[in-house]
């Protein structure tokens, strides 16, 4: 009798979890799970640090906890997110190490990806890059800091996305959302440097276009690698601060 007792709070325990109706009334997917958490990262919504609870994740989302682990290993395999062996899954903070290896891999790729969008770009990719700099512009404008740096990591992707590469186009996603984790580790504490930083980078992307326009692959990846360059001499190894946001409410406004 004990066995046969058993086997039906098994089977009503596995009924009461929530993860096969996704597929069928439309939930979240985990392509969109994983695009949701990249953009929260992206936003500055997910600082470094956020420890990442699944059953407030599995909320979140709508989902159960097993739709939720998948999704966080795909960002642990993209070094975004960490997972530590009894203590689960957090935002990744990255080294100063680890920082300097990513600009490194951004010098390498985007000059090459500039040089491949001059060669396959139409007018409107073209259009598309200007209204990422409008944007960048008007956010850095009213001070909302996260909007202009979502736009310039953007207007980087658009270059990727229409460059027609796509094995280095997954890479430099994977590279910029890591770079918006170093920037929020390592941007510059005092809020005028860090405005001016975003203001220079504004410039140096409308430099960008001007030799894009010109169809001039040479200049325009010279352009990329100086503006790289300028954006990792902006950074400043000093510890980063521990930030105890409410998970549920980062991913609220996702």
């Amino acid at each position: 009798m004990t066995t046969t007792s058993s086997k039906p709070r098994r089977t009503r325990a596995a009924v009461t979890e929530p993860p096969v109706q996704p597929e069928t009334t439309g939930q979240l997917s985990d392509n969109d799970m994983y695009d949701r958490m990249v953009s929260a990262i992206l936003d500055h919504r997910l600082p470094p640090g956020t420890k990442l609870v699944e059953d407030k994740l599995a909320a979140a989302f709508g989902v159960s906890r097993t739709r939720v682990r998948p999704v966080l290993v795909r960002l642990a395999n993209e070094q975004v997110v960490t997972l530590t062996p009894n203590r689960g899954a957090s935002i990744a903070q990255p080294t100063p190490q680890e920082a300097l290896e990513v600009f490194e891999a951004r010098r390498l790729l985007e000059p090459r990806l500039v040089e491949l969008f001059i060669a396959n770009a139409t007018d409107a990719d073209i259009a598309a890059l200007r209204t990422c700099i409008d944007g960048e512009e008007a956010a850095r404008a009213s001070g909302d800091m996260r909007r202009a740096i979502r736009l310039s990591g953007d207007f980087h992707l658009h270059i990727a996305q229409a460059a027609g590469h796509q094995t280095l186009g997954r890479i430099l996603r994977e590279l910029v959302s890591r770079t918006s984790l170093i920037l929020m580790t390592y941007s510059p504490s005092h809020a005028q440097t860090r405005e001016e930083a975003t203001a220079c980078g504004c410039r140096e992307h409308r430099a960008l276009i001007d030799a894009i326009r010109l169809r001039d692959a040479k200049e325009a990846a010279r352009r990329m690698l100086d503006h790289l360059v300028r954006i990792e001499s902006q950074l400043e190894f000093t510890p980063p601060a521990a930030d105890a946001t409410d998970l549920a409410e980062l991913l609220g406004g996702v």
